[in-house]
Order: structure tokens, then sequence, then C-alpha cells
């Protein structure tokens, strides 16, 4: 019976640690939705010659 209040408690502790995860994203949800849209444009800010990667190639030795 001991072991069992055990496993009882594991699981309720678990899921209260996991629904106080859950509530932080909800409750934090707009700063991390803002910090993923900065990292983005950091990220795509990195290549400003919008160019394709494979324009450094010489495509007349592929078709002779």
């Amino acid at each position: 019976m001991k072991n069992t209040w055990h496993i009882v408690l594991k699981i309720v502790g678990v899921s209260l640690a996991l629904a106080g995860l859950i509530c932080l994203v909800v409750g934090y949800w707009d700063k991390l939705a803002a910090g993923a849209a900065e990292l983005k444009k950091a990220v795509a800010g990195k290549c400003q010659c919008r160019c394709s990667e494979f324009d450094d190639y010489d495509d007349d030795l592929l078709y002779e």
C-alpha cells in the first residue's frame, strides 16, 4: 500500500509540474513569440544577397 501512495504522489507531482510549465508558456507567449520573430529576422538577415546556392557552379560544364 505504501508503494501505491508513492507512485500516486509522483504522478500528481509530475502532473502539477507539467501544468505549471504550461501556465508559464501561456503566460509569456507574447514575449516568446516576439523573441522568435526577432530570431527569425536575425537569421534571415545573414544572407543579404538573396542568391541561390547553385550560382557558384559552372552550368556550361554540366551540359557538354
